[in-house]
């Protein structure tokens, strides 16, 4: 006799646990390589939104059952909404605004270090979803893809915006115009991914990851993921006053009164998070 506790947990696409400062979220449709449906997207984006603001979150880690991380986005609704022709001016692009950018967004604004793990398959916002993440760990038989062009649509979900950033232009216009896949090792040479690991050892690395992050002091690592993250976009000016202001902000902190002590007293420190 099947569990009726289990049935339900299977049938969750979007699955998540906090136990011990660790946010686990699983995407979880295997059977479809976990492409992302709008109310998977719009699930994924609360639990983003909401970990950014719950002191009890000290990490993120986003993970995928199955053989493949994820396949992008569902087009079945896409191609559906293309048949009826039921395109309204401005619909798509509020759409995508509202949709896979918000996504993106909700992983890069989190005030907490997300960690990612990506095998198989990285496709579409399924890659965007890693390029986003502080760190990335991959299977060596990992892959990422921009598979738009295939399907004749342009790169969406702020991969316009990453991609160049991460890799540079030149190979991000090839991944873009081709949409041909980049293997872990290749991603890893380019800097796009921090680890590649046998598929054996995939929760062994993600968990060294995650252990010394959740014991880490948590609102200075999220203040410095802010400054790196905008700090392609301003000048030194902007970046020197707004590091300034972020150092005095964590200075008020428990974690910083305690990361001097622990350094005077010569003990291991004993952070709190905030």
């Amino acid at each position: 006799m099947t569990d009726v506790t289990d049935v339900r947990i299977e049938e969750e696409a979007i699955q998540s646990e906090l136990a011990d400062g660790v946010l686990t979220i699983n995407l979880n449709r295997p059977k479809a390589a976990n492409a992302i449906r709008p109310d998977d997207r719009n699930r994924l984006i609360d639990l983003f939104t909401d970990a950014s603001v719950d002191h009890e979150v000290r990490v993120v880690v986003l993970r995928a059952r199955g053989r493949q991380f994820c396949a992008g986005a569902d087009v079945v609704k896409l191609a559906d909404g293309h048949a009826k022709d039921v395109k309204r001016t401005t619909g798509p692009m509020k759409t995508i605004m509202g949709g896979a950018q918000r996504l993106v967004a909700s992983v890069l604004d989190c005030s907490k270090p997300v960690v990612t793990a990506v095998q198989g398959a990285a496709a579409g916002i399924g890659a965007h979803l890693a390029y986003a993440s502080d760190l990335v760990v991959a299977t060596d038989n990992a892959y990422f893809a921009e598979s738009f062009v295939k399907r004749g649509l342009v790169v969406d979900g702020g991969g316009a915006y990453l991609l160049p950033r991460r890799i540079g232009m030149q190979k991000a216009k090839e991944m873009a115009f081709f949409g041909e896949k980049l293997s872990a090792t290749e991603a890893f040479d380019l800097g796009l991914v921090n680890k590649v690991v046998p598929a054996e050892d995939l929760d062994a690395a993600i968990d060294d990851y995650v252990h010394r992050l959740a014991g880490a002091p948590t609102s200075a690592i999220g203040l410095t993921k802010r400054l790196f993250n905008e700090s392609p976009d301003v000048d030194r000016a902007g970046s020197f006053v707004t590091e300034a202001m972020a150092q005095e902000i964590q200075s008020y902190s428990l974690d910083a009164r305690e990361g001097v002590q622990a350094f005077v007293q010569k003990r291991p420190a004993n952070f709190v998070g905030w």
